[in-house]
């Protein structure tokens, strides 16, 4: 594929897909895309570890705060950010988009009372914080305020973290602070690669240029050149966070 042609020579075009995990456009497959599979995985897989580190693991209760968040982040929150801006490339309607966030976000509100209400009552205070990071991260609010690399950590990170371990024990000790702080600087390293991928696919049209080796040899660049580490990495640490979620629900077992 190439882009522009400038002194009768075709400049290579970046990818074309939006995320290396992203489907063909149209149809069932824009609703899979959607859902951003392996990083609504990772983030999960912080809910897991969370209720892991209780020391008493209730499964029961550790099942159903998954699942609020998986209506939360995989389905509403990512529903709002294909609304603001289309970064996905999606064909979906915006009211389909809108009934997909509004529904699964209240869903997951509902969760959180209801398990409020028959264990801890105190957990309640975290359902205003977590409609709070959904709704201002990815709808942008303030001008883009929340939506930087640190209130993402914190926010598909850290919290996710708090409220399995919270959601679990009753409670949020020393362990899950410390568990927080390794799931923001996690997150704040999905970032730091995401971000430099996602500029060269959703915004670079074509690229130009080459590598200069020592041994005197020359290597051009294209987009897949400029995304691939990035990529790779991103993948590797996607599993390795479910790997580790799946280790210590193992080892509580």
């Amino acid at each position: 594929m190439t882009g522009r042609v400038a002194d009768g020579v075709a400049a290579p075009a970046a990818v074309a897909r939006p995320a290396w995990y992203a489907l063909d456009r149209g149809g069932w497959r824009d609703y899979v895309t959607l859902l951003h599979p392996p990083y609504t995985a990772w983030h999960l897989s912080y809910v897991v570890m969370g209720g892991c580190l209780a020391p008493v693991v209730a499964w029961d209760r550790l099942a159903v705060v998954v699942v609020a968040f998986a209506l939360a982040v995989g389905v509403g929150a990512h529903a709002l950010d294909e609304l603001t801006g289309r970064p996905l490339r999606t064909r979906i309607p915006g009211g389909v988009l809108v009934t997909l966030a509004a529904l699964s976000i209240a869903g997951a509100c509902a969760i959180g009372i209801a398990g409020a209400v028959l264990f801890e009552a105190w957990l309640v205070l975290l359902i205003p914080v977590g409609l709070f990071l959904v709704l201002a991260y990815n709808l942008e609010l303030v001008g883009g305020l929340f939506h930087s690399d640190v209130w993402f950590a914190l926010a598909w990170g850290g919290f996710p973290v708090l409220n399995g371990y919270a959601a679990v024990a009753g409670d949020i000790g020393p362990v899950a602070v410390l568990a927080a702080a390794f799931a923001v600087l996690l997150s704040l390293a999905q970032r730091a690669l995401s971000t430099h991928v996602r500029y060269v696919r959703r915004k670079v049209v074509a690229v130009r240029g080459e590598l200069s080796l020592a041994d005197g040899t020359t290597v051009p660049v294209d987009g897949e050149r400029l995304t691939s580490a990035a990529d790779a990495g991103l993948r590797l640490l996607s599993l390795a966070s479910v790997t580790l979620a799946a280790t210590l629900v193992a080892f509580r077992l």
